[in-house]
């Protein structure tokens, strides 16, 4: 047990998205609770203090930032806003020195959301890799173009820089802290008390594939899409797929096609695939993985693996495991 806490300032303002804030909140909470001891002593900081109010209504009790000494935090994350929100924080003064004085003693920084743009704007995301929502890439990028935005992932890590893609991603990225901190035991308990499906790693797209199939999808496919999902280890072909949606296969495959804008086949890899990357981060055998997503051999699913990826299921297990550590 550490002979103090480690401090977490989470920097909210008016307008804040609320989950920004709730979200890793939780997490580190729960990672104290997981532990059974205070590991992380979280601070909900805003430039003046007192009750700020989210994006959603909610009042938010904060702490002036001043009441923190920027040399005592360990973890510094700013959660997002709207755009005005943002360019108040930039524009404060000593907001800004606040962050920069934090920020360059803390062991890792970073945001939540468009957080990401009060980071630039006070030249701590320059030179770096970063994530934000998706909705944003563009404008960060053009805004501020010292910064190597990803507009794809879910949340980043470079060096000490954390940022995250948003909303629901804080608790990704948040998790993924913990584990580094306490272990992928303590970030998993953590994930089960929240009812989570699954713990997202930071290179997954921010955009669902099973997501976007739902929304794209009429009704008879939508609800196929769910059904493939919880089934990548059965016969996914195209007659008994088209069998489930009562078409014949050429209609299913054409229609199917059209809606989702790929073929059965292509869309059904693409879902065993992401499950192997998750799959592959545990210490499950190869073999068992492989028929989990619906391979039926090691080797078919390295085939399949390498071919999208660019890499094998082995190098891409050490890959994650090297960074891990």
């Amino acid at each position: 047990m550490p002979s103090s806490s480690r401090q977490v300032a989470l920097i909210t303002f008016d307008d804040v998205q609320v989950l920004d804030v709730t979200g890793p909140a939780a997490v580190f909470g729960a990672a104290n609770d997981a532990a059974g001891y205070t590991f992380y002593r979280v601070h909900i900081l805003s430039p003046q203090g007192g009750p700020v109010t989210s994006n959603c209504g909610l009042a938010v009790v904060t702490r002036p930032l001043a009441s923190v000494k920027p040399g005592a935090v360990d973890t510094v994350l700013v959660a997002g806003s709207s755009r005005r929100s943002l360019q108040a924080l930039a524009q404060d003064r000593d907001a800004q020195a606040w962050l920069q004085r934090a920020c360059a003693r803390a062991r890792r920084y970073g945001s939540v959301c468009t957080g990401a743009f009060a980071l630039a704007a006070c030249g701590l995301l320059d030179g770096k890799r970063v994530a934000t929502h998706w909705e944003a890439t563009d404008i960060l990028g053009r805004r501020h173009p010292a910064v190597d935005v990803d507009a794809n992932a879910l949340y980043v890590e470079d060096g000490r820089v954390w940022t995250s893609a948003g909303v629901t991603t804080g608790i990704d990225m948040c998790l993924a802290l913990v584990a580094r901190d306490l272990g992928d035991a303590v970030a998993n308990a953590i994930a089960r008390r929240l009812v989570l499906y699954a713990r997202r790693p930071g290179y997954q797209s921010q955009f669902s594939t099973v997501l976007a199939a739902q929304e794209k999808a009429d009704s008879p496919f939508a609800r196929l899409v769910d059904w493939i999902r919880t089934h990548l280890d059965g016969e996914l072909d195209v007659a008994s797929l088209a069998e489930r949606a009562g078409m014949s296969p050429r209609t299913f495959h054409r229609r199917f096609t059209d809606a989702l804008g790929e073929t059965p086949a292509r869309f059904v890899e693409t879902l065993r695939l992401d499950h192997a990357r998750t799959l592959l981060q545990t210490s499950m055998a190869l073999k068992t993985v492989a028929t989990q997503t619906g391979y039926a051999t090691a080797g078919r699913l390295s085939k399949a693996f390498a071919r999208r990826f660019g890499v094998s299921p082995g190098l891409f297990r050490a890959m994650h495991a090297e960074h891990a550590e």
